[in-house]
């Protein structure tokens, strides 16, 4: 089975939505390690890794979010860092 670890950056409408909470229970439902956090800047940055199929369906999921959210671009890129156990929300 093939793995990949993706980072995505979310613009657009994604921070005071559920954005967050919502990305990590689609995570943790796909059984995917990673985290997401707010930014500065008004984004969400989101760190995946799991099978490369998961991944890249949740990447398309991070693309439109919960419903109260209106994203307007995502960027994503691979990773090769190490990613713990899990799925979490960083503050």
């Amino acid at each position: 089975m093939e793995w990949d670890v993706v980072k995505v950056r979310v613009h657009g409408r994604v921070q005071g939505v559920g954005y967050r909470a919502w990305c990590r229970e689609e995570a943790a439902v796909r059984g995917l390690n990673g985290w997401v956090r707010n930014e500065s800047d008004g984004s969400v940055t989101v760190l995946i890794a799991g099978p490369t199929s998961t991944v890249a369906e949740m990447a398309r999921l991070l693309e439109h979010g919960p419903s109260a959210a209106r994203v307007t671009e995502v960027e994503s890129a691979h990773h090769s860092g190490k990613v713990a156990q899990g799925f979490r929300i960083e503050l």
